[in-house]
Order: C-alpha cells, then sequence, then structure tokens
C-alpha cells in the first residue's frame, strides 16, 4: 500500500522556509537565470516540498533555488507527514529519479520550436541542455568500443565570457556543456 504523505498546501513567505542542512545541489548561475526567466513568464506552477520541524518552522526538502530566487514572495508549498530520516530519503532521491527519465528528443526538440519565449535565450538554452543531457558518445556494434567524437575545450576568462560564449553556440545549434575546473 502507498501512503500519501502530503499533510497540506500552504502558501508561506519563501524567506520564511528554512534550507535543509544536507541539500546536496548546487545551482548555476545559468540555471538561475533559467528559472528566473521562466518564472516570469510563467509564474509557480508546483510547489516546495517541507516538513513541519520541532520548533513549528517549516524546513525545505525541495525547491531550494526556488525558494532562494524570491526570498519575498508567498510560495505554495507542500507540508509532508515524514521524519528527518524519510525527508532526507526525498532529498536524495526526488532530483535523481526524475533525471532518470529518458527524452525522446524528436519530440523535445519541436516542442521547444513551438514555444515562444519573452526571453530570446530561454529557448536556446534549453535546447543545448537538452542535447548536452541526452547525448550519449556514439557506440561501435563491434566490441562495444566507443566512436570518434570531435570536441573544442575553450578556455575562457571568467564566468561572464564563458556564459556568453555558452549562449552564442547554442543559439547557433551546437550540443555545448559547461565545463568549470
Amino acid at each position: 500500500m502507498i501512503r500519501d504523505r502530503i499533510r497540506e498546501l500552504r502558501r508561506v513567505p519563501a524567506s520564511e522556509l528554512v534550507p535543509h542542512p544536507r541539500n546536496w545541489r548546487t545551482h548555476p548561475d545559468g540555471q538561475r537565470k533559467a528559472l528566473q526567466a521562466v518564472l516570469a513568464e510563467v509564474g509557480f506552477a508546483d510547489a516546495l516540498l517541507v516538513r513541519e520541524l520541532a520548533d513549528g518552522r517549516l524546513g525545505l526538502i525541495d525547491g531550494h533555488l526556488r525558494a532562494e530566487t524570491i526570498p519575498d514572495m508567498q510560495v505554495p508549498v507542500l507540508v509532508l507527514d515524514v521524519d528527518d530520516r524519510e525527508a532526507e530519503k526525498i532529498l536524495a532521491t526526488y532530483d535523481p529519479l526524475a533525471a532518470m527519465a529518458e527524452a525522446d528528443r524528436e519530440r523535445a526538440t519541436a516542442l521547444l520550436a513551438d514555444i515562444e519565449f519573452e526571453d530570446e535565450k530561454l529557448g536556446p538554452l534549453l535546447e543545448s541542455q537538452l542535447a548536452a543531457e541526452h547525448s550519449q558518445p556514439p557506440m561501435s556494434a563491434e566490441h562495444g568500443r566507443l566512436d570518434e567524437v570531435f570536441q573544442v575545450l575553450v578556455e575562457c576568462e571568467d564566468e561572464a565570457q564563458q556564459r556568453e560564449l555558452f549562449e552564442r553556440l547554442a543559439a547557433e545549434g551546437h550540443v555545448c556543456r559547461v565545463l568549470t575546473l
């Protein structure tokens, strides 16, 4: 039997949510900007996951970037009936489980082609991310060896130059990945 762990939906100021001390996700600048653009165009379409802490405050389980992005706004939260160990299990598995989904690249590309974003950088950024996440090095049928893949590594002066180059190349249709060493 699968339990329904959602106790209630509330709207609370994002600044009042307590970040989970074991949150392991980091959010690069490009992701932050993409989230800001989507929130500006669409608004909230999902709730953050929280649990009530012993002191009555609400502890974040999922939605840290959204809470950080708009701290002065009331945000929808689903208050879960979970203990600390269960919250850690959700924290550890929620995003990775979603990342296991496979993309039908043709359908995703067609969907993105039909959408007009107000922020002209958002479409190419999402297209490039889709291509990078779901590209696999071509495998040779013979002995499972990797086929040749031709790549260019460009050293940038700073993050701003890296972002500009990534966005320009992605807009030109190149499959790009951001790498920071």
